[in-house]
């Protein structure tokens, strides 16, 4: 299953059924198990670990050392989920001590010319579309979505179920279940078509976009906000979920696109 014109490092720990295209470069710290496909012209440097079935195309370069001055040559890992895909050219930068690993869950793509930098947390069956940046120390949650060419800056925390419009400039965190957009990045509704997609009942839907009018529609400061969504709604998963990320947000939050204009 090993073409002959790839290079293995004799101490890499490769799975029998493991396909390996020609012109891949395979670094002796490496362990990549069954199922999966490696694409011609492939590098994978000291760190991988690359789960079950992932299909990575070519170019790629999974487990640089981070582009970080302060990393000093720790060992530490970046780290692919089953079942996930990395298209063309997409850059994997292992961890540094901040978190000692990188991580991209299982069952998500990452479309061609991606980037994810040292220290990021990715949930599972996430979207990355082409040319989407991710700067160091992120954290994505499960499902969420970045439409083409999203920048985001280092230690931004992206809530799950959301999705970001295509060019986006991710400056503060984003909470989950909402669509973002925009300039500044606002809050442009909930995102109702992915929730239904996952199976969210209609009742589900409406109590999140129920909560997120008083924290981004009406016109109330963000301590307000909370207060009210904490006293008027029952406590849910959901309601529970939305409340601990905007309270444990370091960044701070997104505001709505009134807010963010200062025309509420």
């Amino acid at each position: 299953m090993i073409q002959p014109l790839a290079y293995i490092h004799p101490q890499a720990k490769i799975a029998g059924n493991v396909v390996i295209e020609p012109f891949v470069t395979i670094h002796k710290d490496v362990v990549i198990e069954e199922g999966t496909w490696i694409g011609s012209n492939v590098t994978i440097m000291d760190g991988a670990r690359i789960g079950k079935n992932c299909r990575i195309f070519p170019g790629a370069v999974i487990s640089g050392i981070p582009q970080d001055l302060k990393f000093d040559g720790e060992e530490t890992t970046a780290e692919i989920g089953d079942n996930t895909t990395i298209r063309e050219c997409v850059t994997v930068n292992r961890g540094t001590k901040d978190k000692w690993k990188t991580v991209i869950g299982k069952n998500c793509l990452i479309q061609a010319y991606s980037h994810i930098a040292h220290d990021c947390i990715v949930g599972d069956n996430c979207i990355f579309s082409n040319n989407s940046t991710l700067a160091g120390h992120i954290t994505v949650g499960d499902y969420v979505v970045l439409a083409g060419m999203v920048a985001v800056h280092q230690f931004c925390h992206i809530g799950s179920h959301a999705f970001i419009a295509g060019g986006s400039l991710v400056r503060k965190d984003v909470p989950p279940f909402v669509k973002a957009a925009r300039e500044p990045l606002s809050y442009v509704g909930i995102n109702s078509v992915g929730l239904r997609r996952r199976g969210f009942s209609s009742n589900q839907i409406n109590e999140i976009q129920d909560i997120y009018r008083v924290l981004f529609v009406k016109n109330n400061n963000l301590a307000k906000a909370l207060d009210i969504i904490e006293a008027e709604y029952k406590p849910t998963e959901i309601r529970d979920e939305i409340l601990d990320f905007v309270r444990n947000s370091n960044r701070g939050v997104m505001k709505g696109f009134g807010q963010s204009k200062g025309l509420l």
